[in-house]
């Protein structure tokens, strides 16, 4: 199982949370609050996984996240929230 490092922020543009893994061009979801969007991502990167394996397209590795050296525990709040992993 791969560990894709993911991005979550609010969109006022779209009145919502946005989640995408930035390895995996074009996989992003929407969701009413952040979890909400984790959820939907998940979903969108099998979709984009199970995809790429049909169209015999290379699976990029996921890129090693900016805080991949620090324990969850040693990061002020807003970066706890910033990014996480999307394990697919």
């Amino acid at each position: 199982m791969l560990k894709y490092p993911i991005e979550i922020f609010y969109s006022e543009e779209d009145e919502g949370y946005i989640a995408l893994i930035p390895d995996l061009p074009g996989c992003s979801a929407w969701g009413e609050t952040p979890v909400q969007a984790l959820q939907e991502l998940q979903d969108a990167a099998e979709s984009w996984l199970e995809g790429a394996g049909k169209m015999q397209r290379t699976i990029p590795l996921p890129s090693p996240s900016r805080f991949a050296h620090h324990s969850l525990g040693q990061f002020p709040r807003e970066v706890k929230t910033a990014e996480s992993y999307a394990a697919v």
